[in-house]
């Protein structure tokens, strides 16, 4: 895969994040949980990624308020891409110097030491979702049967024959949020998906116009089009969830 600013820049969002780092399975991880009062199945989660669980407008506070513990694995152990890098000289050193050093293979174990350490204080069902970087271990999870249900957003390092592979394999459920502007998951692509996952009742996307690569968590808040489409893409997560976690 390859980065571009929209899978990195870094929208200002108001608000104070409501949750806490907490050390799971030895992976620093921020952990949102539902206001007090709200009752909640403690058997279950979502792992959220958003490309750096520091990122304030991670959304994993909107997710613990519509009534689910979330966690998001700090897989990049500390070292989220920043604005400071992406102006440092830019994209094209995140692409030489930043991706190399956060692989599947680096990534993918401490992802897989929270779910264990999650499943070690009674945890037995997982959902997730996957922004862009994340959208492929929100497959591979799948795939895994890791996780019962998973939405990926504009997902990156993806073809066709993953999502074959999902298919038959699979018993988790998949949502795509996808948008019109996307060099990461283009419309021809997303034509094709639709295409090899045909007749599957455990597929649906959706579709933004007028939105761009990154905007269901990295959208500017000033733009009317982007936010509405922010807005609507978790309003649907979260009605994916209700469904099928």
């Amino acid at each position: 895969m390859t980065l571009c600013k929209d899978c990195v820049v870094l929208a200002r969002h108001e608000g104070t994040p409501v949750g806490a780092f907490e050390n799971v399975g030895g992976v620093e991880t921020y952990v949102s949980l539902p206001p007090e009062g709200c009752e909640y199945d403690k058997t279950k989660a979502l792992l959220v990624d958003v490309f750096g669980a520091q990122a304030l407008h991670a959304q994993a506070d909107d997710y613990a308020r519509a009534g689910y513990q979330t966690y998001i694995p700090d897989y990049l152990f500390g070292n989220p891409v920043t604005e400071e890098m992406i102006n440092r000289p830019g994209i094209e050193e995140l692409n030489d110097d930043w991706l190399p050093r956060h692989t599947p293979a680096v990534t993918r174990p401490l992802l897989d030491a929270v779910i264990a350490g999650l499943k070690e204080r009674g945890i037995t069902t997982f959902g997730c979702t996957g922004y862009c970087f994340g959208g492929r271990y929100g497959v591979d999870l799948a795939i895994s049967n890791i996780v019962v249900s998973s939405v990926i957003a504009h997902p990156a390092a993806l073809d066709v024959p993953d999502f074959v592979t999902l298919r038959t394999v699979t018993k988790a459920k998949l949502l795509i949020v996808s948008c019109e502007d996307d060099f990461t998951f283009p419309l021809k692509l997303q034509a094709k998906v639709d295409k090899a996952l045909e007749g599957w009742e455990g597929y649906e996307r959706k579709f933004w116009k007028g939105c761009k690569h990154g905007f269901a968590v990295r959208e500017d808040p000033k733009d009317p089009v982007a936010r509405k489409g922010k807005e609507e893409a978790f309003a649907a997560t979260v009605e994916w969830f209700k469904k099928t976690l």
